[in-house]
């Protein structure tokens, strides 16, 4: 999991057409939508070229930062959105160092390709870091019945309970979802979502 590989991917097959592009990210905006003001902080981890932040700015949230390891899928992002108030960081979440926290952590299918379970550790412990008491944290995974491999690359699959237990110590659930997403080449991928809150 480099940064060629995934300009590669992009580069290759465009931000419109990879398997988890939605032009309309609709469990994620219910979500943040539910913890979360117009004035609150979001970081969108694993962001890429995803319409989220497109749609956060179209509804007032003005305190947004996405974070991807590839440049390309971030241009592509900024391409779109100009010059709106966003902080783009170029980096693999398992380097990153936040200078701050949020209110809300999203991450919608970047977790799951963490298989090493030093890496899975070191992730919570970053959001626990990077989200005070009180924050919220809303989480999307392949469920246990979604792809084995996305992208070519190995993915680690989880029930609702699952991810709320590599969760860990810290975190309150309080919602749970399945979705079955449908990828632009018409397949179905099922993910589970969990919206927990810091405690």
């Amino acid at each position: 999991m480099t940064a060629e590989y995934w300009d590669g991917r992009y580069a290759d097959a465009g931000d419109t057409r990879v398997s988890w592009f939605q032009d309309v990210p609709e469990n994620s905006l219910m979500l943040i939508g539910r913890v979360a003001e117009a004035h609150d902080s979001v970081v969108d981890v694993g962001g890429g070229a995803s319409r989220l932040v497109d749609h956060l700015l179209q509804r007032g949230y003005h305190d947004v930062t996405v974070v991807d390891l590839s440049q390309q899928a971030l241009m592509a992002a900024r391409g779109r959105v100009g010059d709106a108030p966003v902080h783009w960081v170029v980096s693999d979440v398992r380097d990153w160092q936040p200078d701050r926290t949020f209110h809300v952590w999203h991450d919608r299918a970047t977790f799951h390709f963490l298989t090493d379970p030093q890496d899975q550790a070191d992730y919570w412990h970053l959001v626990r870091e990077s989200v005070p008491h009180g924050g919220h944290v809303v989480i999307s995974t392949f469920a246990e019945d979604g792809p084995e491999t996305c992208s070519g690359l190995p993915v680690h699959r989880y029930s609702a309970d699952g991810l709320i237990a590599a969760m860990g110590e810290g975190f309150a659930p309080l919602e749970t979802l399945r979705e079955e997403h449908v990828t632009p080449s018409g397949g179905t991928q099922s993910f589970v979502w969990v919206l927990a809150q810091r405690i």
